[in-house]
């Protein structure tokens, strides 16, 4: 395991660049929506599943059995979700959503390898067994890691801001913390944020 920072820079620097990821991530009042499910798709366990995230707050978790659902809450704008399935793998699209208060739940099969390209906003991915490949540009990005064991290799980075290493290890803040960790198991894990906070949780 190593943990490298970058050259020691003025903390206001990284304060600006911090305080305009929470902006974006932020989410200001609009018009309520109830929850409004968009997708319900069967999928294949141990799939492969590529989102392309328009800006807003996500949840992605696992569902009770073997299907992609999608629903959307909060201020939904003209947001619309699109899902290809072919085989063991699928792409979800989310796009065209609103500048705030924007929230979508993403249920995925509890055993599946996800790649997510947000543009930014909160992430909250949960307890999914698999091959893990997740960035963003800005905002707030939480990872449940149930047991650290289950991973051969991580690779995490921030820009700017603060990495919170969890059960890999030593953390960091301030311009290009980034973790490097090698251990047992199978499965990878690479996370890279633009700006913001990188907590992966026990």
């Amino acid at each position: 395991m190593q943990i490298s920072f970058g050259k020691a820079v003025m903390k206001s620097k990284v304060k600006v660049v911090l305080l305009a990821a929470i902006a974006l991530a932020s989410c200001s009042t609009g018009p309520e929506q109830p929850p409004v499910m968009k997708v319900d798709k069967p999928f294949a366990t141990a799939g492969s599943i590529e989102m392309q995230l328009d800006g807003g707050d996500y949840i992605i978790r696992a569902g009770p059995d073997e299907h992609i659902r999608v629903s959307f809450a909060g201020n939904t704008g003209n947001a619309a979700a699109d899902l290809g399935t072919s085989g063991t793998h699928a792409n979800l699209a989310i796009r065209d959503t609103p500048h705030s208060n924007f929230r979508a739940t993403v249920e995925v099969p509890a055993t599946a390898d996800l790649t997510v390209h947000l543009t930014g906003g909160n992430l909250e991915v949960a307890a999914i067994t698999g091959h893990k490949d997740i960035d963003s540009m800005a905002g707030n990005v939480g990872i449940l890691i149930p047991n650290s064991n289950d991973y051969g290799t991580v690779d995490a980075a921030v820009k700017a801001g603060n990495l919170n290493a969890g059960p890999f290890g030593d953390s960091g803040s301030g311009l290009s913390p980034h973790l490097k960790w090698s251990g047992p198991g199978k499965y990878t894990l690479r996370a890279s944020l633009g700006a913001g906070n990188l907590e992966l949780k026990h």
